[in-house]
């Protein structure tokens, strides 16, 4: 077994020189901007690279490269022993990486920069993180029966869309569930009784599109790609084009979440600076990533077929009938359930890129090398080869729904959706997801549901350019409880 450590100050492997190369300036990067988004698109354009260079960790430029980043050289770190490395605080830092080589406008957040944008060693991250933390444990006991009622709804949704209309689209009533679930679990009251009414989504998606806009295509034709590349990756897309939607966003959850920024205070945040992070935590972090991760999980579940399905039903139908209820210890019985959200998580996580910055000359192992990182270069990360490693997981590239099960339990630490490790919880000291647990016990929960309601189901899938569609096709309804 490779090491399991990605950095150490002694290595028992060969030492090479990184491979790869960045080009001429400026015209290197246009040209693996062009390779990354339309000649090859993103795996293409690793794995081309991976077998060029025989190396998983190799030189390269990342989008959106000029005029948006000034520098958009980066190591690439491609394998799931030396991915880790930017988990290391200790040895790298997270100071505005979030979104890559660029640093959208902090006008989408306020004028702020939320605790997304920190490094660990700021003050003001340990009190934010602080407070996230401190807000999702007073807000434990609501996370189980509010999921429950709205997904009430959404499968009312579905069900109604294929009675009327043979099919339904589950991102839309998806997104909208989320928004919903979110926005009542921090505001405690639905997002329709506020002055935003329904249009949260719609908000919260344009805002999300104009930041993100310089990561990602419109999907036009390929003849097109000249025009798309000028109209999102040359400059950064204007905050004005959602300001006034912004305000009207913080200004609802600032009305509307008073006992929550009044608990900011303790921990040295203003109620302002609270709630701009509010709305980021709430809207880009949790609603961006459940609209991404929820048609995910379905997607794989569904393309399975009715052998998992029945086994799924089984555990869970057995489960709550001996623990009489939907709790999280019955939940936490379900080994099945765990190991096939698990294997959601791996197989498409739903941030699929990583950055941190070298603090310090860095030694990172991959399988069969070590390579030297100089201080002050960027350490790029694209999740989905690091969980998919064939030489980790058999048949890497399958979705196996039993692959956790028993001692597949063991290879848990090699799954890094939460940006850091499953098997580590979360700290002030680190920048993984705060709400990583609450965010596995709803994936488990929607499968609960699902599976209490329906026998089997059928889904159609694309690719969108941030995650997948899915549309249900045929619903199976419970033939026994």
């Amino acid at each position: 077994m490779s090491p399991s450590s990605s950095s150490s100050s002694e290595s028992k492997l060969p030492m090479k020189p990184i491979p790869g190369d960045y080009g001429t300036p400026f015209f290197g990067a246009i040209r693996d901007r062009l390779d990354y988004f339309y000649n090859q698109g993103k795996d293409e354009f690793f794995k081309t690279r991976i077998q060029k260079h025989n190396s998983t960790v190799i030189k390269t430029n990342m989008p959106p490269g000029p005029f948006i980043a000034k520098n958009p050289k980066v190591i690439a770190v491609l394998d799931a022993i030396s991915f880790p490395i930017l988990f290391d605080t200790s040895k790298v830092e997270k100071y505005n990486v979030l979104d890559g080589t660029f640093l959208p406008s902090l006008s989408y957040s306020g004028g702020y920069r939320v605790c997304a944008y920190l490094d660990p060693s700021e003050t003001k991250h340990t009190a934010l993180k602080s407070y996230f933390m401190s807000v999702l444990a007073s807000k434990h006991s609501e996370f189980i029966p509010l999921f429950r009622t709205c997904l009430s709804q959404l499968f009312i949704s579905i069900e109604d869309g294929i009675a009327s209309q043979k099919k339904a689209n589950f991102n839309n009533v998806c997104q909208v569930m989320s928004f919903n679930y979110i926005f009542r679990l921090f505001c405690g009251k639905d997002p329709s009784e506020t002055a935003i009414g329904s249009k949260g989504p719609a908000i919260a998606d344009k805002w999300l599109a104009l930041q993100l806009g310089p990561l990602f295509t419109l999907g036009l034709p390929k003849f097109l790609k000249y025009v798309d590349d000028l109209l999102l990756h040359t400059f950064k897309l204007p905050f004005f084009l959602v300001k006034s939607d912004y305000y009207k966003l913080y200004d609802v959850f600032y009305a509307s979440s008073g006992p929550i920024l009044d608990k900011a205070e303790s921990f040295g945040v203003t109620r302002e600076e609270a709630c701009h992070n509010l709305v980021f935590l709430a809207c880009f972090s949790t609603y961006g990533g459940l609209k991404v991760w929820f048609p995910a999980l379905i997607k794989w579940v569904g393309l399975s077929g009715e052998k998992l399905h029945r086994q799924l039903a089984d555990e869970i139908r057995t489960v709550v009938k001996e623990e009489g209820g939907v709790t999280i210890q019955a939940m936490d019985k379900m080994v099945l359930t765990k190991s096939v959200v698990y294997e959601a998580f791996r197989i498409e996580p739903p941030v699929p890129f990583q950055y941190a910055k070298a603090k310090e000359d860095i030694l990172v192992e991959s399988h069969h090398a070590a390579y030297k990182i100089k201080k002050g270069e960027m350490i790029f990360g694209y999740q989905p080869f690091a969980t998919k490693d064939p030489e980790v997981f058999d048949d890497a590239e399958e979705f196996v729904g039993h692959r956790f099960v028993g001692e597949g339990e063991k290879l848990l630490k090699y799954v890094y959706w939460s940006n850091g490790r499953e098997t580590v919880d979360p700290t002030v000291e680190d920048k993984q997801c705060p709400g990583k647990d609450m965010v596995v016990l709803l994936s488990r929960l929607l499968l609960v549901e699902f599976f209490l309601r329906y026998d089997t189901f059928t889904v159609e899938t694309a690719v969108l350019p941030i995650g997948s569609s899915v549309t249900l096709t045929s619903l199976g309804k419970a033939t026994s409880i």
